[in-house]
């Protein structure tokens, strides 16, 4: 019959108790990813505490595919670090270098212009329009580590959609069809 044969007859001979045991296993694994992700917002002070980097304009240093992973401290943002920022009117964040920072006098404020590594001008372009400064509100937080590569997979899966339902589809049937 094969091996998809076998799969239907699998989940033909499900009782209800085992569909329910198997439905409560997958909202378990689904709590504890979101309780995991949740703790790890509070615990770095980023809304974002994990990114993937979308582009090559911060090349050599970080490539596309690698994953970084932030912190947002009370600190002040200085030149020569790494941030990912949010810009009005975007909903894909950024990662670039902060090259200049600028503190008003009058409520002593930090605002920073940021340039990626490969690009040849500031960002001031990307921003919105009219802004010349990020406001620490942009900064979604601080590189402080990374992993090369990793972040293919979410790329791939986000590129590629067919590639990420069959993904869902296969691990759906995995879960339906196991035993215990």
């Amino acid at each position: 019959m094969g091996w998809v044969g076998d799969a239907v007859e699998s989940i033909k001979s499900l009782q209800i108790r085992q569909v329910l045991l198997q439905a409560v296993s997958l909202g378990m694994i689904v709590t504890s990813a979101l309780i995991i992700w949740k703790g790890l917002m509070c615990v770095t002070g980023s809304e974002s505490p994990v990114v993937v980097v979308l582009s090559g304009s911060m090349e050599p240093g970080f490539k596309r595919g690698d994953i970084l992973f932030l912190h947002m401290s009370k600190a002040p943002i200085r030149a020569g670090e790494i941030v990912v920022f949010n810009v009005d009117g975007r909903e894909i964040p950024i990662v670039h270098r902060v090259i200049k920072v600028h503190e008003r006098k009058d409520t002593g404020e930090v605002d920073v212009l940021t340039k990626g590594d490969n690009n040849f001008g500031d960002d001031r372009l990307l921003y919105a329009q009219g802004q010349l400064w990020l406001q620490r509100h942009h900064i979604m937080g601080r590189a402080v580590g990374f992993l090369p590569y990793v972040g293919w997979v979410t790329i791939i899966m986000t590129e590629k959609p067919i590639i990420k339902y069959l993904l869902i589809g296969a691990l759906g049937l995995l879960v339906v069809t196991s035993k215990d």
